[in-house]
């Protein structure tokens, strides 16, 4: 792992907010599944919260236990970085359940060691049915009472607290590092920096539009990445591929102008007109009525993914990051 204290020069760019990592949880389907898929051993009657009798805590499955309060053990065991082994009690498409001392747990996918890349929905969900019969070593990284939330990774128990705590004093907010993709998911990539795990938000993948983080990146290959954020107390370090460069769109008013030709590549073709790359991570917009004169089905029946272009500029628009392009009354000698 590298660290650079000065950064390059950069235009100036916004800076990530909170709705960043609130979109982290949300997509990988929250920490409080609503009515999730949980195979609940023979005997046991599960409930979020132990119920208390007597002055002590009954969990649900009858047991009697003299602690106080499970929160409060939680707590204690999360402080002292200490592991826990639990069985998997259910799933759903964010990750697996576990309870435990009458708590239920979540483990997100992406705090799984080795798990598999899926696009589809019930391909991701049949991965994580598998993992009913499987035990874990966990650690916890998340608690919060009021909201009922314990968060377990798998992950973590890869590193120890101290290790963990000097890695983060070592990585601070505009540093570039390298890292290593360890995991990809609809909502951006996860970076393994050495023993610390930050994200990538799709939003800050590319100056252009990213589809899915794979189109971009893939497991195991080593980025350089630039750090936005960190929360040493949550664990959380947002990172960045796109300020590595600079933002195309600030200085496109200054480049392009209506009229000008331009050549790029097809990136992607929707129903509503074709995407085109006529620069390094800057697209314009073919809409389907700039396509060609009469009429068609599809925009793929004009145009397809990778094919090389000469576009007509219609309109530049860089502070709403648009490009309006054109291939009709385009002559041969245009073309050209």
């Amino acid at each position: 792992m590298t660290a650079n204290a000065s950064p390059p020069e950069m235009s100036a760019q916004p800076q990530a907010d909170d709705a960043y990592w609130t979109a982290l949880f949300e997509q990988e389907e929250a920490l409080l599944p609503v009515e999730p898929k949980v195979d609940i051993p023979k005997g046991h009657d599960w409930k979020p919260v132990p119920q208390r009798l007597d002055g002590r805590f009954r969990w649900a499955d009858g047991e009697r236990n003299n602690e106080v309060d499970p929160w409060h053990s939680a707590q204690t065991i999360m402080d002292a970085d200490e592991t826990m082994t639990l069985p998997i009690s259910g799933y759903n498409k964010g990750g697996l359940l576990v309870h435990w001392r009458g708590l239920q747990g979540f483990v997100p996918a992406s705090q799984l060691i080795d798990f598999p890349q899926f696009h589809l929905e019930s391909e991701r969900l049949n991965a994580l049915r598998e993992w009913h019969t499987e035990t874990l070593t966990l650690k916890i990284i998340e608690l919060n009472r009021e909201m009922n939330r314990l968060i377990f990774s798998e992950r973590a128990t890869l590193v120890e607290a101290d290790e963990r705590d000097e890695l983060f004093d070592r990585i601070q907010k505009d540093q570039i590092h390298q890292g290593t993709v360890t995991n990809l998911t609809n909502f951006g990539a996860f970076i393994d920096l050495g023993g610390v795990e930050g994200l990538i938000h799709i939003s800050e993948l590319s100056w252009s539009r990213v589809i899915h983080p794979s189109d971009i990146l893939e497991p195991g290959q080593t980025v350089t990445v630039k750090v936005l954020n960190v929360d040493s107390e949550n664990g959380r370090v947002a990172l960045s591929l796109k300020r590595l460069k600079d933002n195309p769109w600030i200085t496109v008013d200054a480049r392009y102008q209506p009229g000008q030709l331009v050549e790029g590549t097809i990136s992607n073709v929707v129903s509503f007109g074709a995407f085109v790359m006529i620069e390094d991570e800057l697209e314009g917009l073919i809409h389907i009525s700039q396509l060609a004169e009469g009429t068609f089905l599809h925009p793929r029946n004009v145009v397809e993914k990778g094919q090389i272009v000469v576009a007509r500029v219609l309109k530049v628009d860089g502070r709403n990051k648009r490009l309006a392009l054109t291939l009709r009354d385009l002559t041969a000698e245009d073309i050209e």
